[in-house]
């Protein structure tokens, strides 16, 4: 009776049912697309476009417009901007996702700055998901679906993409369009988890859910269930840590999520270090028997 009124009291306020969900669907969209961005290697692209939405919304608030409609644009634009100068130049790809992701979060500063009113600013940065409104919670539920639904849909051609797109070109896949399609997705998926953990953090939910399954299996189906799970559970778990400890909602869940990657670090039964010290305990008699 005590674990069911523990778990029932935080959700009697309608702020923490809003927050609940809205973090569940932030979650489940991001750990379905970190599968993608971890076995591309496109990881630090997650963490450009992250932070490059940050003058998007800046001018949203200025112009009083939704966060997502600004957020999507300087999202979508700045992979435009990082495949242009990609094309343009001989600069490797890292270099050239760093000089335009902390240009435009520098001038996503530089906006806020000059804005009346500096309390938002923690807000965009960190998240609001206790102040979720009716309408930007229809918004991120929409928004949800619709990545979630274009993902699955095209999951067996992305997946291919991602293993070896060589052979994807070679069926006749259009890898560019693939390409596009998944960037977008992660434009769209920024915006939906904006609202839940704000930039600084989402790049954590796009990475942390991918990581943390890849170490636990080899199957990639098993692997997107494995990161919707524990991207769902540590959700949940973020959630009610922030409610009992009077602490960040989007801190809770990423560090739940940290908790649970650590986790499989250290006990995943082939990746993890555990079990990898013991393949390298077995293998040095074999190897002792065989000099002598």
């Amino acid at each position: 009776m005590e674990l069911l009124n523990w778990l029932a009291e935080p959700m009697l306020y309608g702020f923490m049912t809003r927050a609940l969900i809205v973090t569940i669907a932030a979650a489940l969209v991001c750990s379905v697309l970190s599968c993608w961005l971890i076995l591309m290697g496109w990881s630090l692209m997650g963490d450009a476009v992250s932070h490059a939405v940050l003058p998007g919304v800046a001018l949203a608030y200025i112009a009083g417009v939704p966060f997502s409609f600004g957020a999507f644009v300087f999202g979508a634009g700045a992979v435009a901007l990082i495949g242009v100068i990609r094309s343009t130049t001989n600069l490797k790809s890292d270099t050239v996702i760093g000089v335009v992701f902390t240009t435009l979060f520098a001038v996503g500063l530089a906006i806020i700055s000059k804005t009346p009113s500096q309390t938002d600013l923690s807000h965009i940065l960190f998240g609001n998901v206790l102040g979720v409104t009716d309408g930007e919670f229809v918004q991120v539920l929409v928004l949800g679906v619709i990545t979630l639904a274009a993902v699955l849909f095209k999951r067996r051609d992305l997946t291919l993409f991602a293993f070896d797109r060589t052979h994807a070109h070679a069926l006749g896949l259009n890898t560019h369009w693939l390409s596009t399609l998944l960037l977008g997705l992660l434009a769209l998926t920024v915006v939906v988890a904006l609202q839940a953990v704000g930039i600084i953090l989402v790049v954590a939910m796009l990475i942390t859910p991918g990581a943390t399954a890849f170490l636990l299996t080899r199957r990639f189906p098993v692997m997107l269930t494995a990161a919707a799970g524990i991207s769902v559970l540590t959700a949940v778990v973020g959630i009610y840590a922030s409610y009992y400890w009077d602490a960040s909602t989007g801190a809770s869940v990423v560090l739940a999520q940290s908790a649970v990657f650590t986790l499989a670090y250290v006990f995943a039964p082939r990746r993890g270090i555990i079990a990898r010290a013991r393949v390298r305990h077995a293998h040095r008699p074999a190897a002792a028997g065989a000099v002598q």
